[in-house]
C-alpha cells in the first residue's frame, strides 16, 4: 500500500490516531512503499521536477516510516523511460504498472535475451506477472515492473463482486505464479460501502482458507527474479491516451454532459507549464547570491519541511551570509516548493 505523502501529512495533524496505525502496520509487515512527493505526472515534469518529486517522496517515506523505500507507486501509474531512470538511480527496486503500459517484453535467457513481442499483437505474447526494465545507459541498473491483472483489478474497483469470488479468479489465474491486483485506497468503503471489509475477509480468512500466499513484493522479487524484460509506453492507468487526460481534450468521457469537452486542459497546463518556468527563472537568477548550491538546496529543503533538520542547521548547509540572505533565501524555496505541488 502507498500513501501519498501530502495526505499523510494532514492525516499526520487531523487524525492521528489513523495515522499511527497506517506507521503500525507497516512496522509489523513492511509492506508500505512510497509515492512521488506531489502527485504530479511525472512524464510531464521536467528533468529537476521529477527527479525532486522522487527524492522528496523517498525523504518523507523514511521520515514517516523510519526506513528507505523499496519501491514507489507512480501518481496515477504516468510512466515513460525518462521516469524509470530517475527511479533505477534513485535506487527504487520496483513499481507497479498496468498491462496496458508495457509496450513489449522479451525472455531473458542464461545465453541472451529473446525477440521481442508486443503484448496483445504476437500470438502467444501473453504478459509474465513481473519484468525488468533497464536502463539505457548502465543495463545493470534497472528497475523492476509488478504489471497487474487487468481484469481483475477492473473488476475488484467497480464490479463489486463478493471476497470469494475475487479469491477464486485469482486462484484460477494463479498457477503458483504472482497474481498483483491494483485498485485506488477510495474503492474500499467510499465507492463500494463496506469493501474494506470485504478486502480485510478476503485478504485474512478467505485467503488462508484457499491457502493463497500474500508475499510482499520486494520478497517476491527477490526470490523470484524476473524472467522477462519490458520495455513502456508514455502511459497511465487511467487514460488509454498516453498521459493526454492531463495536458489535452483527449477524448476520455467522465460523466459530463452532452457537448461537454476537456478543451480547458490545453491552455491550463499551459499557464502551469509557464508558471513553473518563470518561478525557475528567478530561482536560477536570484538563488546564487543566497544559496551555494540552489538546485541542491531544493533538494534538502524537504527535510527542514519534515521537521529532520532546523532552519538553522539547513542554513549553515546551504544559505550564504546573513539572516538577511536567510529570509530571501526560504521564499525563493518556498516559490519552488508550492510550483511543485
Amino acid at each position: 500500500f502507498n500513501v501519498g505523502p501530502t495526505l499523510m501529512s494532514w492525516l499526520d495533524e487531523h487524525a492521528p490516531a489513523t495515522y499511527a496505525r497506517i506507521v503500525d502496520a507497516d512496522r509489523a509487515t513492511r509492506r508500505a512503499i512510497a509515492q512521488a512527493y506531489g502527485h504530479a505526472i511525472l512524464p510531464l515534469c521536467n528533468d529537476r521536477d521529477l527527479r525532486t518529486q522522487v527524492r522528496w517522496g523517498l525523504a518523507d517515506f523514511r521520515h514517516r516510516f523510519g526506513r528507505p523505500a523499496e519501491g514507489m507507486w507512480l501518481p496515477e501509474t504516468a510512466v515513460d523511460d525518462r521516469t524509470l531512470a530517475v527511479l533505477a538511480e534513485e535506487g527504487v527496486r520496483f513499481t507497479i504498472l498496468a498491462p496496458g503500459q508495457i509496450a513489449a517484453v522479451r525472455r531473458l535467457d542464461g545465453d541472451g535475451a529473446g525477440a521481442w513481442r508486443t503484448p496483445g499483437m504476437d500470438e502467444g505474447a501473453a504478459l509474465p506477472g513481473t519484468a525488468r526494465w533497464r536502463h539505457p545507459d548502465d543495463p545493470a541498473r534497472g528497475v523492476d515492473l509488478v504489471i497487474y491483472d487487468g481484469p481483475i483489478s477492473h473488476d475488484v474497483a467497480f464490479g463489486g463482486f463478493p471476497s470469494q469470488v475475487v479469491v477464486e479468479r485469482i486462484v484460477g489465474r494463479a498457477g503458483g505464479e504472482l497474481v498483483a491486483v491494483a485498485c485506488d485506497g477510495e474503492t474500499f468503503g467510499h465507492h463500494h460501502h463496506y469493501a474494506d471489509r470485504g478486502v480485510a475477509y478476503a485478504l485474512t480468512v478467505e485467503a488462508d482458507r484457499r491457502g493463497v500466499a500474500l508475499p510482499r513484493l520486494a520478497d517476491w522479487l527477490a526470490e523470484h527474479p524476473p524472467t522477462h524484460e519490458a520495455r513502456v509506453r508514455v502511459s497511465a492507468w487511467s487514460c488509454i491516451h498516453g498521459v493526454g487526460r492531463w495536458m489535452e481534450d483527449c477524448g476520455c468521457h467522465t460523466g459530463g454532459e452532452a457537448g461537454w469537452n476537456q478543451a480547458w486542459r490545453s491552455p491550463l497546463r499551459a499557464a502551469f507549464d509557464r508558471l513553473r518556468d518563470a518561478a525557475v527563472e528567478v530561482f536560477e537568477r536570484r538563488g546564487p547570491a543566497v544559496l551555494h548550491d540552489p538546485w541542491a538546496a531544493r533538494d534538502a529543503y524537504v527535510e527542514v519541511l519534515l521537521c529532520v533538520t532546523s532552519i538553522d542547521r539547513f542554513a549553515a548547509a546551504h544559505v550564504r551570509g546573513d539572516g538577511e540572505r536567510l529570509v530571501e533565501a526560504l521564499t525563493l524555496l518556498e516559490s519552488q516548493r508550492h510550483a511543485l505541488l
